[in-house]
């Protein structure tokens, strides 16, 4: 598992939206964004953070810093989950898992085994990672990545 860190380039990634548009990290380059791993759609914790990214969107559309969320779940699982909460930003389907293994967000779990970590990463528009948390709480965890966008 990769353990990266602010200062590192970002993996190259393609990754496919709910909308069936291509998400990549070329086409990414030259703009600050952020990439967050989940484990799977309409779960209590995955909600919550949805949620709560959704919610402070504006800010994250002031800032001019556009956030994607990544999950194995497929489109249809997705397009269900926007639509259920409401969510106006993309979920991109990683559905081998390899860009998880690539930004480090899937692995031992302390307690709970193999599967994916709750990861999020703050991309600079020079491709390097600005900010990189690993394990994090979803509850609040939009506010803090906000934050981190403003310092």
């Amino acid at each position: 598992m990769a353990t990266l860190a602010a200062g590192d380039p970002a993996p190259r990634f393609t990754l496919t939206d709910d909308s069936g548009n291509v998400v990549d990290s070329e086409s990414m380059r030259g703009r600050r964004y952020v990439l967050y791993f989940y484990p799977a759609d309409d779960t209590t914790g995955c909600t919550k953070e949805a949620c709560q990214f959704n919610d402070d969107l504006g800010e994250f559309d002031r800032a001019e810093v556009p956030v994607i969320g990544v999950s194995r779940d497929d489109a249809r699982s997705h397009q269900a989950f926007r639509a259920k909460y409401g969510l106006r930003f993309p979920l991109t389907t990683d559905a081998d898992g390899s860009v998880h293994a690539k930004f480090g967000a899937r692995g031992e779990r302390p307690g709970r085994g193999e599967g994916v970590i709750r990861s999020t990463f703050l991309i600079g528009a020079d491709g390097r990672i600005e900010r990189a948390w690993s394990g994090v709480k979803a509850d609040g965890h939009a506010k803090d990545v906000l934050a981190a966008i403003a310092a």
